[in-house]
Formats: C-alpha cells, structure tokens, sequence
C-alpha cells in the first residue's frame, strides 16, 4: 500500500480485464474524455486490453482505494538508438476520479511511474497532455517535467 498525505491507504497495482470498466469510466470523466470515450460498448477496450497485457513493455496500473478504482495511467517503455542508446518511458492516460482530485492521488500516480521507470533502467521519462490541459500542465511542470517539444499528431 502507498499511505496518500491524508492518511488514507492506496494501492496501485498492475490492471485486471476486471478493472477495463472502471477505467474506461475514468477516461471519459473529463471534457476531452467524454467526446472520444463510450462506455456502452466495452468490446473495444478488451481488446485493446488484451493487447496491452501482452505487451511487455506496457505497464497499465490501476489505483485503489477502499476496493474502488480511483486513478490510472499507462507506463510505457521503449527501447532506442538515440541519445546513446537509451530507453524512454512514456507515461499515457494519466486519469484521476473528480471525486479525488487535488487529494494528492495525481501527485503519487506520477511518482510512482517515475519510480518504476527507475527500476527498468529507463534513461528519460516523457509525457504528452492536450494542448488544452493548463491546469495538468502546471501539475507536471510541478513535479520537475520540462516543457521541451511541440507534439504533433495525425489520425490515421
């Protein structure tokens, strides 16, 4: 268990097929979530899932709190050419509940990413955000992430 700063206990463990509801629930919990996401339909996600569970560079974590989830993200690592060789973490689909934002959950999601990328030799932890998210980007910011590139995107 994570003790959270109010005290309340959290455990972030690795994602079950069990948990795809909750955190589909999760990602379409906010503005730019409830245009892309549908949770009536679940078939896309468990396969998506299923990819993701085998991969073994994927890290699809939940947090829970009193048998709820209350967060998510994906740990992605990728190995590389560049920068000498190194192998990159991209943190993806950072969700926290509304019932629990400004709790420090957010905070203790994003270190333990940070912390696992560590464990996997990882040499450079990135993240992307929407364009439109200033209050996540002041998040990060705080917690020493650096705003260094301008992201591009082309859907396929």
């Amino acid at each position: 268990m994570t003790p959270l700063p109010d005290g309340a206990d959290l455990l972030i463990r690795p994602a079950t097929a069990e948990d795809i509801g909750a955190i589909v629930d999760l990602l379409a919990d906010d503005p730019l979530g409830s245009a892309r996401e549908t949770t009536d339909d679940l078939a896309p996600y468990e396969a998506a899932y299923a990819r993701v569970a085998a991969d073994p560079g994927q890290h699809l974590v939940v947090a829970e709190r009193a048998g709820r989830i209350v967060g998510t993200l994906q740990l992605t690592v990728i190995p590389g050419l560049s920068r000498r060789g190194a192998t990159r973490s991209i943190i993806e689909a950072v969700r926290v509940a509304s019932t629990e934002r400004g709790s420090g959950l957010g905070t203790t999601l994003l270190e333990w990413a940070v912390e696992q990328s560590r464990r996997l030799e990882v040499e450079l932890v990135q993240l992307t955000s929407d364009a439109t998210r200033t209050d996540a980007h002041r998040f990060y910011e705080r917690l020493g992430f650096v705003k260094s590139h301008v992201g591009f995107k082309l859907a396929l």
